[in-house]
Parts: C-alpha cells; sequence; structure tokens
C-alpha cells in the first residue's frame, strides 16, 4: 500500500526532497512556460515548507501572485479558483507522464491552496487517490505477484536465519546523487564536518551602490567618526558615507538561514554533520582551518578571502565583472519594481576556493541581497541545476574532460513579494589552480 506521511506541513518529508520534486515538477511541460502557474505552486509550496500556509488566502494569491492588487475581490474575480484548477489538473498530468516513476507526489487539494506531500512507496496499490497513476507492474496476474511475495519471503527468511547465526550484514554507506557528488565531494566524509558560517545584520543596515534611489532617500546619515565600532567592518571601507536604511526583509540572513537548513539536510543524506556559528564570532584563522562555508557576502572578511582579476567581485552592491565575455555585462546591479519599489532581481555568487590545506575548500555563496542567497543556496543543492552547471564547467575546462577544482559562478533570480523564484546560469569562471 502506497505510505502517506503525515508528520508536520510537510508531511515528514525533508525541505530538500520537496524542492528537488518541485523543481522536477516545473521544469515539465506541464508548468515550464505558465509563468505565474508556476510560481503559484512554487508560492505555496514554499508557504507550506516554512509552516505559513495556512495564513495565505485567495485575496492573497490574486493580489500578489497574479498582480489584481489591492483591489482584488475573489467574489469578482475567480482567477484564483481556476488557476488552482487548472494546477490541478497540470499535475495530474504531469505523474500520469515524465512523473510516473516519481517517489514524491505533490498535490493540491480540491477545496484549498494548501499543498500536500506524499511519499509513494514501491508497494503502492489501487487504493491509492485516483489521481495518482497506477504503475504498470501492478496489472501483472495475481499469481505472478503471490509468486513474488513467496520468493521474497524466502529471501528473508535465509537473511534472517544468517543474522541469529551471527553473520553481520554490510550496510550500505550514505552518499549523495551523482549529480552532486561532484561539487559536494569535499564536504562529506571522510572530511570532518564543515564550518558552516552565518552573517548576522543589524535592523539598519548600511545603503550601498545597489540599492534604488528610493531606498537612499528614505536613509540616515550618521558620520563615520561617530562609529568607530564599525571600523573593522566591510562598509567602513566600501561606503564614502554612514546612510543607514531600515529593512526587515532584504538583509536580515533569512534567505542564509532557510538555505541552512538546505544545506544541513543534503549533507545528512551523506552521513555529515556541520557546525555552524555567526560571522561575527569567526575569525580568518578558523575559516581557513579546515572546510568552511561562507553565507551572504555581509561578512568584514569574506571579499578578502579570495580575488581573482578575470572573474566576478561583488563591491558596495554590485556585481562587477572585470573581463566580460560575450553577451555578458560589465556590471549585474539590483532590480526594483517601477511601482512597488520592492526587489524584482537579484544576483548571487558561487565561488568554490582551495584553503590552506589543497585538500580542503572554502565555499563562498552569497547574493547581493539575502533573495539572491537563498536562491543560490537552493541551486547548488539540486541535482538537475548541478548537472547543468557540471557541463557547463567542463566545457569551458582546458582539456574540455575535466571538472575543475576551483571555479566562479554568478547566477540571477527573479523575486516575487520577497521570496526568490526562478534561477539562471549567467556565468561561470574556472580559476587556475
Amino acid at each position: 500500500m502506497s505510505k502517506t506521511v503525515h508528520d508536520g506541513p510537510t508531511g515528514g518529508i525533508s525541505r530538500y526532497e520537496v524542492r528537488d520534486q518541485l523543481k522536477r515538477v516545473l521544469l515539465s511541460r506541464h508548468f515550464v512556460k505558465a509563468r505565474k502557474k508556476s510560481r503559484f505552486l512554487e508560492f505555496m509550496c514554499e508557504q507550506a515548507l516554512s509552516g505559513k500556509a495556512d495564513e495565505v488566502n485567495e485575496y492573497t494569491i490574486g493580489s500578489d501572485i497574479y498582480e489584481r492588487g489591492a483591489a482584488f475581490n475573489p467574489q469578482e474575480d475567480s482567477i484564483v479558483r481556476v488557476q488552482a484548477h487548472e494546477i490541478r489538473k497540470s499535475l495530474v498530468a504531469y505523474y500520469e507522464e515524465k512523473g510516473r516513476e516519481d517517489r514524491l507526489w505533490i498535490d493540491l487539494p480540491p477545496g484549498g491552496y494548501v499543498p500536500v506531500f506524499r511519499r509513494i512507496n514501491d508497494e503502492a496499490t489501487a487504493t491509492e487517490p485516483e489521481s495518482r497513476p497506477t504503475r504498470a507492474w501492478f496489472r501483472r496476474p495475481v499469481p505472478a505477484l503471490l509468486a513474488g511475495i513467496a520468493v521474497c519471503g524466502a529471501l528473508a527468511g535465509g537473511w534472517l536465519l544468517r543474522d541469529l547465526v551471527g553473520r553481520r550484514s554490510s550496510a550500505v554507506p550514505p552518499r549523495l546523487p551523482e549529480g552532486l557528488a561532484w561539487f559536494w565531494h569535499p564536504f562529506v566524509p571522510p572530511a570532518p564536518p564543515p564550518l558552516v558560517v552565518l552573517p548576522v545584520h543589524p535592523l539598519l543596515r548600511a545603503a550601498h551602490g545597489g540599492d534604488s534611489p528610493a531606498i537612499w532617500e528614505r536613509g540616515h546619515v550618521i558620520p563615520k567618526d561617530e562609529l568607530p565600532e564599525f571600523r573593522d567592518t566591510i562598509h567602513f571601507r566600501e561606503l564614502p558615507e554612514f546612510r543607514f536604511v531600515p529593512s526587515t526583509t532584504d538583509f536580515t540572513a533569512v534567505g542564509e538561514a532557510l538555505g541552512l537548513l538546505n544545506l544541513s539536510e543534503l549533507l545528512a543524506g551523506a552521513g555529515q554533520k556541520i557546525r555552524a556559528n555567526a560571522g561575527r564570532l569567526v575569525d580568518y584563522e578558523a575559516v581557513k582551518s579546515g572546510n568552511t562555508i561562507l553565507l551572504g557576502g555581509n561578512q568584514s572578511w569574506s571579499g578578502r578571502i579570495f580575488l581573482y582579476s578575470a572573474g566576478f567581485e561583488l563591491h558596495n552592491g554590485v556585481i562587477s565583472n572585470k573581463q566580460p565575455l560575450a553577451g555578458e555585462q560589465a556590471v549585474y546591479r539590483p532590480e526594483f519594481d517601477a511601482v512597488t519599489g520592492n526587489l524584482s532581481r537579484d544576483y548571487a555568487l558561487v565561488l568554490m576556493l582551495p584553503n590552506e590545506r589543497r585538500d580542503q575548500r572554502v565555499l563562498l555563496i552569497y547574493g547581493i541581497y539575502t533573495q539572491g542567497s537563498q536562491a543560490a543556496i537552493e541551486y547548488v543543492t539540486n541535482t538537475e541545476r548541478m548537472l547543468e552547471l557540471r557541463r557547463v564547467l567542463v566545457e569551458r575546462s582546458a582539456d574540455g574532460k575535466s571538472i575543475p577544482k576551483y571555479f566562479q559562478v554568478l547566477l540571477s533570480t527573479t523575486v516575487e513579494s520577497y521570496v526568490p523564484g526562478r534561477v539562471s546560469l549567467v556565468g561561470t569562471r574556472i580559476i587556475p589552480e
């Protein structure tokens, strides 16, 4: 019988599994060209993962996702109900075709907008909901099924007997999927647990060159000499003046914190633990003492770890591209919605670098804003996207066959309602060994 786990908002299923399955669904032909429909499903899945899905109503979806604005009236405009019906049809179609063998099922039950996640075991039976396609082997004759059960019973009896007489069975060690192993292998056993560093931001954060004019206008200027405590921060060196702006969404490190959940679940699947600490409590000696993952660029030493003259560099809220290749820009700046002034596009960098010992790594993942950091972390923990990155890096390698050890990756992400959306690979740089 299929096993449906109901244990909290994600049904006892990890966020990593849900996001990985969601990306697979959204890349299918049923969703890939339907931007709003995809955003609707993605938004509700993220709300469910954060335990806030019950707080979202039809008005919120219509006004934010479908841009109906504050005047949206669900009684007069049925856009949300219609689109939810279309999403349900598309999900059924996906699981009847490309997703037929998927082990995780995403459903949007009628009468609401809260998604349900179900893990489907191989022993699924016809007692599943009608929208779940029946696997082909269910239609085999009953005698064949009984014979299979008999064989399995005999084998199980043999294994039990061996255990009873003291013969030990070898356990299969946890491991990463092949599509992720090429990137994450330096951080998993037998390597010791990596240090993961989270940024800690003030309630009033310094305005920078990537902010919109509207953000600068509502800032508060404080002379630098009145803030000696900031002398050792990256802001003191980069910024011509200290103009502080209030922020509850962009520089909160929420994206990095959510990404930390992804990383911990990913590494736990490979039998690895992590050591997490706040950026203010970590010095460079701690960073170079072993494998280190730095999340967020707002740390006093993150920009000084490694500078590559032919690569990308985050400085004062923009990402500079010192030697643009064909189709690339010299500078990448955040983008803002012309009406609301909210962030609509962010950029992020992923840097895989050598540490003091050549067998150890420093991995930096940071966006200009926290949404870029979250999107970049989701990118590097997604199997399909990492297969894409590996292919691009191999093509750019000297021999066209090898995976480079050290590299830079520039990513772009859309942002809606302070939540990162679709991530695009903008450019890569291979760092010479």
